[in-house]
């Protein structure tokens, strides 16, 4: 009876100090994750002044090295590879920050090839904002009437300001971007 007893206390201990070793590694990769991103930002900015300045092998040659070393880099922290045995979350292709960008880009394309101002500009931008708000929160919120976990829904009106609100908070990883976008809301 003692030794199933022991068993049983010894497995737990041993999923305690495997849960804390996760615990202790993920901050370590998170750490050498951000000191890298931190890099990353002045190098690759760097290498893009170098790349329009001095014609290399091609077109942003050696940006895009930079890039293949991101990458690469990235690869080797791995920083969650504390859940490789257990199921990772699904993402939907078309909610990435490359798709809404893309989609925010072609918006802002077409209005420019139409010739619009910047209050043209910006009111399809803010059209394109509040379409991927309604659609996310449709992906993301339980059939009217049930409720949702909070028992709270956002009204109606105060969805477009959420999504701009969401989408000005991850515009601030691109400054450019932001930049942009601030001086055609300022346009108004």
């Amino acid at each position: 009876m003692s030794s199933t007893n022991s068993l049983t206390v010894e497995s737990g201990s041993n999923e305690r100090w495997k849960f804390l070793r996760d615990v202790v590694v993920f901050q370590l990769k998170m750490f050498l994750d951000n000191v890298r991103d931190f890099a990353l930002m002045p190098i690759s900015l760097f290498a893009a002044l170098i790349d329009l300045i001095f014609k290399g092998k091609g077109h942003g040659s050696l940006f895009y090295q930079v890039l293949r070393w991101g990458a690469h880099s990235e690869e080797v922290i791995n920083v969650y590879s504390a859940i490789e045995a257990h199921e990772r979350p699904r993402v939907n292709p078309n909610y990435t920050v490359d798709a809404v960008i893309a989609r925010l880009e072609g918006v802002l394309v077409r209005e420019c090839e139409k010739g619009g101002t910047a209050a043209s500009i910006k009111a399809a931008m803010d059209r394109a904002i509040d379409q991927i708000q309604i659609e996310t929160s449709a992906i993301t919120r339980p059939s009217e009437g049930s409720g949702g976990a909070s028992g709270e829904e956002i009204p109606q009106q105060a969805q477009p300001r959420a999504a701009r609100l969401r989408f000005r908070e991850l515009v601030h990883l691109c400054p450019l971007f932001m930049f942009a976008y601030d001086r055609i809301s300022s346009a108004d």
